[in-house]
């Protein structure tokens, strides 16, 4: 299948569709503006509310009448416009695919080879967020804003989160597996290219984010050379470092050594200056980075606990050396001792994380709808991911039954290359979203091959469903059509057979916004879809019953701003309490609840609605392969920037073979 790097099949009719669409936009850009100003946000209404002179108001009667006069005469030109873009609509692709074009930043091929050099088998790393890139004055009905900005920056913590550095740590004591805050400041932090290690024990990950000079590749050289010199790093899996802890005094220090600590990691010098768009984010004042705010790069301080001071045997290495490295800002994966013997029964890791997976492979988003907001997102994405395929859906009368404004909102970033891919419009959206294409997409990637020259391969699928609550029987419908899209698509693109196979298939996944929770009693009839018995939900024990440990991913709008949740690292301490969870996440719907918890907060059980899935399943894979869960995410690191929160999902798929 040839996949389309440009959405028209030649250069004259994309020159004819820029002309059209340049005749549109300043009516579009004109209506866009006007009706943002009259929906203001939260934040900007706490903001309004310290002007006495009511400067705002002022602005609002001074450019209505402008913006009102510029709209009217921009009108005989977007109608003339619009006559051009509606029909070529018909000749359209329904995706554009982009490559990574800087061969020096550029290392799919890379990665292919990896999967020969892992005898035992590789994990891969999913993500799925819905971000809610809509044109501003719809994005300010969901108490977002700035949509341009925030594509950017949602970009840049996504590939600053997923190309940070994984640390591994190792404690030496049998009795004690946790790490506090204060003992985890004085860890090690390996340096670039130092392949030192404290001394071993148990197993514990953390999120570490990586701030250097090429924090930007995936594929710098001093990566390349941690990756070769760390001490004992999982088959296939790059950037880690490993520190090993002393089991003395169970793993804690003491507090006079811990403020020695933290006093001297404060002092190892100023952060590098901000990556470029500073200027343009910071127009957005809940984008600004505070102290301890894991969630950029950028920030110029750190909290306490996310510091890291350089510790190698029993000795301290010099401050000048300090800070002549790299700074490492990392943050615990907060796994305690108590939570695990909560959930006990539990066979993979789960949490949630201030940060996006370290090494994470797939990216599948939702409500990329402004084309403007896209082509900023992809930028920053393309820092870390070879392979995108955005603008995605169909427009005008197109492929569907009704009208199309805009496009599916899906985009899918990849590290790895894209084989094949197909899209197709569910036809049967009601009310504002039969004004969306919205739909699914379906991707074959290449994971690597055998060392016979069989290509090993994994399908993705990201969709988008019915928004509206009470449209029960679209959504079921929609399911149906998903499935049976599935279907297709496997059978269309598989080139082997059972008796020859040319392609071993490694994994099957499928992530998006069903907008439809696991527990609500009006979405009975979507929680026991068929769906659900062929792939898998790690969060759910059955309908209308989920894990414990499993949190919603809608965050209550109106709290968005609140500055216990406005970074990445306070939502996520917010989030780790079921009292938080209740002022912050949206929750199950009942017959006798509302979704407001406005005043019923004490009666609300659960842990909020998860309307954002990431699924799987083993069937129709490589049979003597098994897949499973090894790790499943929450992540705080958008926060601010969208109203859900974005997971993710690390699979291993074990071949069975001994490593050598």
């Amino acid at each position: 299948m040839v996949l389309y790097t440009s959405p028209f099949p030649n250069s004259f009719l994309s020159v004819l569709h820029s002309f059209s669409w340049g005749l549109i936009f300043p009516c579009y850009w004109l209506a866009d503006r006007l009706v943002g100003s009259f929906v203001p946000t939260t934040y900007e209404k706490r903001q309004r509310a310290d002007d006495p002179c009511y400067f705002h108001a002022l602005c609002i009667i001074i450019t209505t009448p402008i913006y009102l006069a510029l709209l009217v005469a921009s009108l005989p030109f977007a109608l003339i416009g619009f006559l051009l873009w509606s029909p070529l609509q018909s000749v359209r692709r329904p995706y554009v695919y982009s490559r990574l074009k800087d061969k020096n930043h550029a290392n799919g091929a890379t990665l292919l080879t990896e999967w020969k050099a892992a005898g035992s088998g590789k994990s891969f790393c999913f993500g799925s967020a819905n971000v809610c890139l809509l044109p501003d004055s719809l994005a300010r009905f969901n108490n977002v804003f700035n949509t341009q900005a925030r594509a950017k920056e949602i970009g840049r913590r996504i590939r600053n989160g997923a190309s940070r550095p994984q640390i591994k740590i190792y404690i030496d004591s049998p009795t004690n597996t946790s790490i506090s805050a204060a003992s985890f400041s004085s860890l090690v932090s390996p340096q670039a290219g130092d392949n030192r290690t404290v001394n071993a024990g148990i197993k514990r990950t953390t999120s570490m984010e990586y701030k250097g000079d090429n924090c930007g590749s995936n594929n710098s050289e001093e990566n390349r050379e941690d990756k070769g010199g760390s001490g004992e790093p999982h088959e296939g899996e790059e950037n880690t470092c490993i520190v090993r802890i002393n089991g003395e005094e169970n793993g804690h220090m003491s507090d006079t050594e811990t403020d020695a600590a933290n006093g001297q990691a404060r002092a190892s010098g100023p952060a590098e200056p901000s990556l470029e768009g500073d200027a343009e984010i910071s127009k957005t004042p809940n984008h600004k980075q505070k102290e301890g705010d894991s969630g950029s790069l950028d920030s110029c301080s750190a909290s306490r606990e996310s510091l890291v001071k350089v510790r190698v045997g029993d000795g301290t290495v010099d401050q000048s050396a300090v800070n002549n490295k790299l700074l490492y800002k990392a943050s615990i994966m907060k796994k305690t001792s108590v939570r695990k013997k909560k959930h006990t029964d539990e066979t993979f890791d789960h949490e949630i994380s201030a940060f996006f997976p370290a090494n994470l492979d797939f990216l599948c988003l939702q409500e990329v709808f402004d084309k403007r907001a896209a082509e900023k997102l992809k930028e920053q994405l393309h820092h870390y991911f070879e392979y995108i395929v955005y603008d995605v859906g169909v427009y005008s009368c197109h492929g569907c039954c009704s009208f199309k404004f805009v496009n599916s909102g899906l985009l899918f970033a990849s590290r790895y290359p894209v084989m094949d891919a197909a899209y197709h419009c569910y036809p049967n959206g009601r009310g504002m979203d039969s004004l969306a294409s919205k739909g699914a997409l379906f991707l074959k990637v290449q994971v690597g091959s055998t060392p016979q020259d069989q290509r090993i391969v994994g399908y993705i699928s990201c969709t988008h469903l019915q928004a509206i609550a009470g449209d029960t029987t679209v959504r079921c419908e929609q399911l149906d059509m998903l499935q049976d899209w599935l279907s297709e698509f496997r059978k269309s693109t598989s080139s082997s057979s059972t008796a020859n196979p040319e392609e071993l298939v490694a994994f099957d996944v499928l992530c998006g916004d069903l907008n439809f929770d696991n527990c609500s009693s009006d979405d009975k009839l979507e929680q026991q879809h068929s769906l659900f018995t062929h792939y898998k939900d790690p969060c759910r024990v059955g309908p209308g019953d989920d894990k414990p440990w499993a949190i919603g991913t809608l965050l209550d709008p109106e709290g968005l701003y609140d500055e216990e949740v406005c970074t990445p690292d306070n939502l996520q301490k917010v989030l780790e309490s079921e009292e938080g969870r209740k002022g912050y996440l949206v929750f199950p719907t009942s017959k006798n609840h509302s979704s407001s918890q406005k005043g019923r907060k004490a009666s609300l059980k659960g842990n909020g609605r998860r309307i954002d899935y990431m699924l799987y399943t083993e069937e129709g894979l490589y049979l003597e392969w098994k897949v499973e869960v090894e790790e499943f995410s929450f992540i705080t690191q958008l926060a601010g920037l969208t109203d859900h929160l974005p997971v993710a999902m690390r699979l291993m798929v074990s071949t069975g073979e001994d490593d050598p």
